[in-house]
């Protein structure tokens, strides 16, 4: 047994806003720390321990430089990913090896009303994201990367919001409510003992399920991402096989998830390169 764990920080409880989630402020890493030690405690208590061969722990939020690296003291299996730039960016490491995958302190896709940190790989810089025309959070993004593995996504731990986002797509997953949306940036942390305890059940459902799904989409893949500035969009469709739908809006088409998904995030790291 192999678990993936991909940790994004917008949606561990105790958070709300970005000045908070600083790298400076010891209380929300903790918070984050927290959230995940309780998770790997939760899998190594459990039936599965006893054929367990890795942990692969992915600091997934900004610089993926948020999780210390003493969580992985608690087990010789725990490997923890740090860092930025990186291939496969909340994904880094990932391959058909492991069984199972889950995301951690995840939000909702941007534009989501009432969500708390509401955002899709850059707040900044995508006002709309679209996978053949469907719209995209940063846990749809990476639950068909796990699929295009043929590894299905277990459990999501995050506000509301993103539930409400999961459950026509992924209504199978555990999923454990961390907060709710008073505003953007504004949140109702839920008690942490309720957050532990839920996360606690969340995770031995999900290690006894037998009949997870994979999530997946049918080629051709088209990615339609809609910039907020014409400026950016300037840029971002120098890079090969782009088509400009308008001024602020590009298409990008392949049929490997794999490619479209590195492609994905060069995208949105040329759109940084207007410097506005």
């Amino acid at each position: 047994m192999k678990i993936y764990i991909s940790v994004d920080m917008e949606g561990i409880p105790g958070t709300f806003n970005w000045e908070h989630e600083k790298i400076d402020r010891p209380s929300v890493r903790k918070c984050m720390m927290d959230h995940v030690e309780t998770a790997i405690d939760e899998i190594l208590k459990s039936p599965v321990a006893q054929d367990l061969e890795e942990i692969c722990i992915a600091d997934s939020h900004s610089n993926g430089d948020n999780l210390f690296y003493q969580i992985t003291a608690r087990d010789e299996r725990i490997s923890l990913i740090s860092g930025s730039p990186r291939p496969e960016y909340m994904m880094p490491g990932f391959d058909a090896s492991f069984d199972i995958v889950f995301l951690l302190g995840y939000h909702a896709g941007t534009g989501a009303m009432k969500a708390n940190m509401d955002h899709t790989y850059s707040n900044s810089r995508i006002q709309h994201i679209w996978i053949n025309e469907q719209p995209m959070s940063e846990a749809l993004i990476n639950a068909a990367y796990a699929g295009y593995h043929g590894v299905p996504l277990a459990l999501v731990s995050g506000d509301k919001a993103l539930g409400a986002e999961l459950k026509p797509p992924l209504p199978e997953i555990s999923y454990v409510c961390t907060k709710e949306g008073v505003a953007k940036f504004a949140a109702k942390n839920y008690s942490l003992a309720r957050v532990n305890r839920e996360l606690r059940e969340a995770i031995r459902r999900a290690l006894a399920s037998k009949n997870l799904p994979i999530y997946s989409f049918k080629t051709p893949i088209k990615l339609k991402i809609e910039f907020h500035s014409t400026a950016m969009t300037d840029v971002v469709a120098l890079m090969p096989g782009t088509q400009r739908l308008d001024g602020k809006t590009i298409l990008y088409q392949h049929d490997d998830y794999a490619i479209l998904f590195n492609a994905l995030m060069a995208l949105v790291t040329l759109a940084y390169a207007t410097g506005i």
